[in-house]
């Protein structure tokens, strides 16, 4: 062997030299790459040239140590250097640094999921976290909810600008102070509608002729005796006579003037007949006449017979009748009016006005009495068989009285005066109702009528009603309602009730809605809060407390017909009762589950006190409840309870629902309302706000954080953040077994032993911190010096060489 084994080790020594200079070049080269991981050589001797085994010791001898000869050195590993680098701050959110153990994992060219430290991620035109060499940065997804989905890893997406959220309201915070003083709510506010009628019931028409009464005149009578037993009138007898006409109703004209007779001288008995000839003519008013006389030498008036009008009347006897001649005459300037009725039925709304006629002392002539039409087959409105007639008073226009009730078709003449009329405790008298029949539950809308005075308007056709009321003087939003030629009195109330929100039934048997108290006089007692028909009218009763009373103004209906005429139904609504009860009131937007605002309003109201507890019911309203088929506000009530210290004791059934059909979104939204921030001190007013709400509207993902556990939560323009996705990490039992791929990129190798995957922090896997950089971990003070100590065995091998090139030229020389 000798000085040729010398050459082949020197060499092995400058291979192995060589080995180290490239691994020291090499991680000085990266002492700048984020991740990178330095490399150490480990060397080993190669081979051994043993000359002598040695001897043990021996009595004379104490032993010998083997002679061997080392045969060069060898690489025996290059191992890489898997310690943690230096964390460095960086600028972008996308940066990520692991601090401990594991690799980011990365998908490869060909699908294969790679390893890396380096931790520089950026989004690419897909939105994709991608290495700065384009490899996707793998982990858990999110679905369409912003779930995980922890099945399977995949390229990791941040959907910047593009991805939208909304979350629904699940709770509302109250604050404030529902005082203890004050008044108990014990008194609804009370609105009602005029009197409304009904226009199913045919009005009679305005056709009757209204004249003054003709009366009787005396000027072509003559007069004609019999005797000879033909009467019983005593000779040189005086009379007078006075006339009147009579209608079919047995109703006369003013009487004519004073008509004398004076029966001749004769045989001197007492068996006279006056005969009366050429009596008054007829006229297009009467055709009979009745003829008065008085005793002889008398004044007085008594009905002595009937007959034709023109005609001839023969008196015979000097007795009268017990009638007297009703000579009152009528002063005024008079307006009629005429109905239909039958007993036990509604009587119908008046004509319209007949007249005016202005009599001075005399009566009027009232013709062409209309005849009541017959009802439709089914019914509908009473068989009527009768005529009443009304009239005002001389002194009052505007009140009418009932003067007669006579047969259709008939001719009446009146001669009552205003006190015989107008006097209301004589039996048989009354105003006239110029109301008419009044409305019922099942009237229909397009037959309902309001009066103004002596005008009659149907406010309703079918069309769309808008309806916008007020509640607590705060103008509600406008509900709409379909009217068609089928809708009721009973459809309209139940709109209009539920449009304001108007509260019958809390839904809690134990806790009902409180009654309010009725101080409308004539009535009292209780009554609930609701819709009503009374006497005609519509009535509304509020549900107690100040903030909950409704007002409906002249122009909260508007009507727009199939022909896009917009009319406004005034149906006069009025206070009867005002509101009594501490309450107060707050307004608020919630958010359903597309990010829609939901408008809302909660009143509280003191319901109760006693020597306990205080007690507050809370109502809330929606104008954007979208119920189906229903125009209703009211989305929930309950009770709020407050100790003698104004502390909260309980709020149960806090929850409100708001229904959102014609939505995609969830239904019903369900609000909890909470009252643990109010309380019930003794403070002049109440007061109640919405602190703070966790519903928000739609949001654009703006912006982005990494925790250290590696969840990417999304941050959105509403406020809203939302897991994005989850990065995973892995490790290997030998990291020193993976294979490097160039680019920072490790592969699993043969002698790693199988990934462990899962997110930062568990399973032994280090943290991430997000918006820093793991540095290369290169030593480069301690490389360069391991570079001099390489060089210099690199150079001391070649030096072996040397010398044992000259050892072999002196070999050579040893010939010469």
């Amino acid at each position: 062997m000798g000085l040729a084994s010398s050459l082949s080790t020197a060499l092995t020594g400058m291979n192995a030299a060589e080995t180290q200079i490239d691994v020291l070049g090499n991680n000085l080269a990266n002492s700048q790459t984020v991740g990178f991981k330095s490399s150490d050589v480990v060397f080993a001797s190669q081979f051994l040239q043993t000359l002598s085994l040695g001897a043990s010791p021996t009595a004379g001898n104490g032993g010998t140590n083997p002679r061997q000869t080392g045969l060069g050195v060898q690489v025996a590993a290059i191992n890489p250097n898997f310690k943690q680098g230096t964390v460095e701050i960086s600028s972008s959110p996308s940066d990520l640094a692991i601090q401990g153990d594991g690799f980011f994992q990365v998908q490869g060219g060909q699908g294969e999921k790679l390893y890396t430290r380096n931790g520089i991620f950026r989004l690419n035109s897909a939105n994709e976290l991608v290495t700065s060499t384009g490899n996707r940065l793998l982990g858990f997804g999110v679905d369409d909810q912003f779930n995980l989905q922890t099945t399977e890893t995949r390229a990791l997406t941040i959907p910047i600008g593009t991805e939208s959220v909304a979350k629904a309201t699940t709770e509302v915070t109250m604050q404030g102070n529902l005082t203890s003083l004050g008044d108990v709510a014990t008194t609804s506010k009370i609105i009602q509608s005029s009197v409304l009628g009904s226009n199913s019931i045919p009005r009679p028409p305005a056709t009757v002729n209204v004249q003054n009464s003709v009366s009787p005149l005396t000027a072509g009578i003559s007069v004609s005796h019999t005797q000879g037993g033909a009467g019983t009138h005593t000779e040189g007898s005086v009379y007078q006579y006075r006339f009147s006409y009579v209608d079919a109703s047995g109703r006369e004209s003013m009487p004519s003037e004073p008509f004398s007779v004076t029966v001749p001288a004769g045989n001197g008995t007492a068996d006279n007949s006056i005969v009366l000839n050429n009596l008054p003519a007829a006229n297009t008013q009467y055709s009979q006449l009745r003829i008065y006389r008085t005793a002889p030498g008398g004044s007085d008036f008594f009905l002595a017979g009937t007959a034709a009008a023109g005609g001839t009347f023969t008196d015979t006897s000097a007795t009268s009748s017990s009638t007297a001649l009703n000579g009152q005459g009528i002063t005024g300037n008079y307006n009629y009016m005429v109905t239909f009725f039958r007993l036990g039925e509604p009587e119908s709304r008046p004509s319209p006005l007949l007249g005016p006629q202005n009599v001075i002392n005399g009566r009027v002539f009232l013709s062409n009495l209309p005849t009541p039409p017959s009802p439709p087959p089914g019914g509908g409105f009473p068989a009527y068989d009768q005529i009443r007639i009304y009239r005002n008073l001389a002194n009052d226009p505007n009140s009418f009285y009932l003067v007669d009730t006579v047969a259709p078709g008939s001719t009446y003449t009146d001669s009552k005066t205003d006190a015989q009329i107008s006097n209301l405790a004589t039996a048989g008298n009354q105003r006239v109702n110029l109301d008419g029949p009044p409305i019922d539950s099942n009237t229909r809308l397009v037959d309902v009528l309001t009066r103004s005075g002596l005008d009659y308007t149907s406010p309703f056709k079918p069309g769309e009603l808008t309806f916008r009321a007020r509640k607590g003087e705060k103008l509600q939003d406008e509900r709409t309602f379909t009217i068609t030629n089928a809708s009721t009195i009973q459809d309209l109330m139940g709109f209009m009730k539920s449009s304001m929100g108007i509260v019958s039934d809390s839904g809690d048997a134990g806790n009902p809605v409180k009654l309010s108290e009725n101080l409308i006089q004539g009535e009292g007692g209780f009554i609930q809060p609701n819709a009503y028909i009374s006497n005609g009218a519509i009535r509304f009763v509020s549900n107690t407390g100040v903030d909950n009373g409704v007002s409906i103004d002249l122009t909260s209906m508007r009507l727009k017909d199939a022909n896009g005429v917009i009319t406004t139904p005034n149906l006069a609504f009025g206070t009867l009762q005002e509101a009594k009860g501490q309450s107060t009131v707050t307004d608020f937007i919630a958010y359903d589950s597309l990010g829609f605002p939901v408008r809302l309003r909660v009143t509280a109201v003191m319901e109760s006190r006693n020597d306990q507890q205080t007690v507050y019911r809370w109502y809330a309203d929606s104008s954007d409840n979208s119920e189906s088929g229903s125009p209703a506000i009211s989305v929930g009530t309950g009770l709020i309870y407050f100790d003698g210290n104004g502390n909260l004791i309980s709020s149960p059934n806090n929850v409100l629902a708001v229904e959102r059909s014609g939505l995609p979104s969830t239904k019903p939204l369900q609000i909890t309302i909470n009252f643990d921030d109010v309380n019930g001190l003794a403070t002049n007013a109440a007061t109640l706000a919405a602190a703070r709400q966790d519903g928000s509207p739609p949001g654009v993902l703006t912006s982005y954080v990494i925790g250290e556990d590696g969840t990417i939560r999304g941050v959105f323009s509403n406020g809203i953040s939302r897991d994005l996705g989850q990065i995973r990490l892995a490790r290997f039992s030998n990291p020193g077994g993976l294979e490097q791929r160039g680019q920072n990129l490790f592969a699993q190798g043969i002698n790693t032993g199988l990934p462990i995957e899962g997110r930062p922090a568990e399973n032994g896997l280090g943290t991430i911190s997000a918006g820093a950089l793991e540095l290369s971990n290169t030593d480069v003070g301690g490389d360069l010096v391991t570079l001099v100590l390489a060089s210099t065995q690199y150079r001391s091998n070649a030096r072996v060489i040397t010398a044992t090139q000259q050892l072999f030229d002196e070999l050579l020389n040893i010939r010469r």
